[in-house]
């Protein structure tokens, strides 16, 4: 007689879905949100794993890093629920393959919550709510958190149930590679997001002086010495030439390295520093070790006046 299968209740994954409010409740520098990930996903594994051995195996391989926007990691969750069930009822998958979903959707959907949620519910919900607050209506806060919160819930739960009904479709042909072409798209989706990144959320500056060069009289901006009277023409001057853009507030044009560099290469800074840390990751060195080494590089460069 063949082993009754185990399968997740809506209860069980309901119980996911509420710890997953948790997600970054045990955010670290070397692994993210890896904490608040396995212990969403702690009711699951027990009733996928009753013998202690493979719980803990089961929990040990969904300590590895993670990281993604907080809502947008419940259609990982349903995937990942899908995987496991299908694995605890004796599927050929491999740690690597879950891993392997897990990365390769959390970097390109990570690039939706922002937009999607931050600037562009949350914004309007604001909008929306201080309209009324604006008006002396006392349901203004009590709108924006019930209507944020309804909007939020749904997503996470609603979503999750996406990702768990398709995760059971991923896995049913293994040997078709559905599972290395949907992990390779999703990667390449994801690198092509992050390198766009790199320009927002990176930023470099090179106050280094290169060159002084010694104005025209008529090239800047002439301005009273200190304890004379300002007459309104002199004054309504300065902020017409200072808003026109023709004429220099100082004597002197200073040219900096970080003007060369914007005038060469916008962004080439940011970009040697990501393609760096990429490097010393695929070395093996700690992220927690690139983090005070960027943090000391910093410190140092500008104390000597480079950066």
């Amino acid at each position: 007689m063949s082993e009754k299968k185990i399968t997740l209740s809506k209860k069980d994954r309901r119980s996911v879905m509420l710890r997953s409010q948790f997600l970054q409740g045990s955010w670290n520098y070397e692994r993210m949100q890896n904490g608040g990930w396995a212990f969403a996903l702690i009711p699951a594994l027990k009733k996928l794993y009753p013998n202690k051995e493979d719980a803990t195996q089961a929990l040990k391989r969904h300590l590895e890093f993670f990281n993604t926007h907080p809502y947008i990691a419940a259609p990982i969750l349903g995937v990942t629920l899908a995987l496991e069930e299908d694995k605890a009822n004796g599927a050929d998958i491999d740690d690597a393959a879950i891993q392997g979903v897990k990365v390769g959707m959390m970097g390109p959907l990570a690039g939706i919550g922002d937009p999607v949620f931050w600037f562009t519910v949350r914004p309007i919900l604001g909008a929306i709510a201080a309209s009324l607050a604006t008006g002396g209506s006392i349901i203004a806060p009590l709108f924006f958190f019930i209507a944020w919160n309804l909007i939020r819930i749904g997503f996470l739960w609603y979503t999750q149930e996406f990702g768990y009904k398709k995760g059971s479709e991923i896995t049913s042909d293994l040997s078709g590679g559905i599972l290395q072409t949907i992990t390779k798209g999703a990667s390449i989706l994801g690198m092509f997001v992050m390198g766009i990144l790199v320009q927002r959320w990176t930023n470099i500056s090179f106050p280094l002086v290169v060159s002084k060069v010694q104005l025209d009289e008529k090239a800047f901006i002439h301005f009273p010495e200190k304890g004379t009277h300002i007459t309104g023409e002199v004054l309504q001057d300065i902020v017409t030439k200072a808003t026109s853009g023709k004429f220099s507030l100082t004597p002197e044009k200073v040219t900096t390295l970080q003007d060369n560099l914007n005038q060469l290469i916008p962004g080439f800074a940011a970009l040697l520093l990501t393609f760096i840390c990429m490097w010393l990751l695929k070395r093996k060195v700690s992220p927690v070790v690139i983090i005070f080494g960027l943090f000391a590089l910093g410190v140092i460069a500008h104390v000597v006046g480079v950066m």
